[in-house]
């Protein structure tokens, strides 16, 4: 196999292993703006407190590594449900920027307890994995990247299921559809508020502890989430597939550029190339790939 043609394919991996990660930041994201039409910006700090947990887990407790994703998991989802029922519901009714603030406020309390609890210092996740890498071909993979690869495509599959078979998952999808239709349907709004951001923070720590296998664990790790704006932007904000698909699309676009432009114009140029294709992507469909265009009549 021809060494460009290799180069080009150990990008796509690793981009799709990236992407991947993206995708279930993005996936957190919309299911809240789906359901409550709120940009919830303390789900970056979720990430980072999730990694965080799981690491002292592992290190002190000495809990194996997947209880102690599980542990993470269901310790995030009842943070979910304890914001919703304390901090968002209070909140109904009030204008789109007060809720919007009140998450703002969230992150920086979130950001502030993780700094008092678990210390200012950089920690390394100690690597639950192999160190075999696997060859595909001249494709070479960590046992990291596989199994977020995994990971993703389970859950994924899981909330495909989720949604169009359970009686939860239908009425998530026909209260994210119509709030008073639901209601009159019989659906309990309040319970499915909570079921929904018990979800995203539950995704959002999935997200965390995989970035803590692939990256420093420290206050910064929150600042993540901004890197998947770009793919909540173009999947559309109302689009659970579109998440996935924009998540997988930046994860490629971000690792193609930092492959071949870092070497031609210099470094930083990965970190921008996301943010580039959303303004191109905001001139031309400022609703996104997916999203819904909507139509004002005065």
């Amino acid at each position: 196999m021809e060494s460009g043609l290799v180069f080009f394919l150990q990008l796509l991996g690793s981009g799709i292993a990236v992407g991947c990660l993206y995708a279930l930041i993005a996936l957190g994201f919309v299911l809240i703006f789906k359901a409550t039409e709120i940009v919830n910006f303390a789900q970056g700090e979720v990430i980072m407190l999730s990694a965080f947990i799981c690491y002292f887990l592992v290190t002190t407790f000495h809990i194996p590594f997947f209880p102690a994703l599980v542990i993470t998991c269901i310790a995030a989802a009842l943070l979910g449900v304890l914001t919703e029922r304390l901090v968002l519901r209070p909140m109904l009714g009030e204008p789109v920027f007060a809720v919007v603030m009140v998450t703002i406020g969230l992150s920086i309390f979130f950001r502030s307890m993780a700094g008092i609890l678990f210390g200012h210092n950089n920690l390394v996740f100690p690597n639950p994995f192999p160190s075999e890498t696997l060859k595909l071909g001249g494709i070479v993979l960590s046992q990291t990247q596989i199994w977020i690869m995994v990971s993703t495509f389970v859950l994924i599959t899981a909330f495909f299921i989720f949604f169009k078979y359970s009686r939860i998952g239908l009425a998530m999808r026909g209260t994210a559809d119509d709030q008073r239709v639901a209601l009159l349907m019989g659906v309990s709004v309040k319970r499915v508020f909570s079921l929904i951001w018990a979800l995203s923070f539950a995704t959002a720590a999935v997200a965390g502890i995989f970035l803590a296998n692939v990256m420093v664990i420290n206050l910064g790790l929150a600042f993540v989430a901004i890197s998947a704006f770009p793919a909540i932007v173009l999947g559309g904000l109302e689009s659970i597939p579109g998440a996935i698909i924009g998540g997988l699309a930046i994860g490629i676009i971000e690792n193609l550029a930092g492959g071949y432009l870092d070497q031609m114009i210099g470094g930083g140029i990965k970190d921008v190339t996301p943010f580039v294709v959303l303004f191109l992507l905001l001139m031309f469909r400022p609703y996104g790939l997916f999203g819904k265009k909507e139509i004002e009549r005065v």
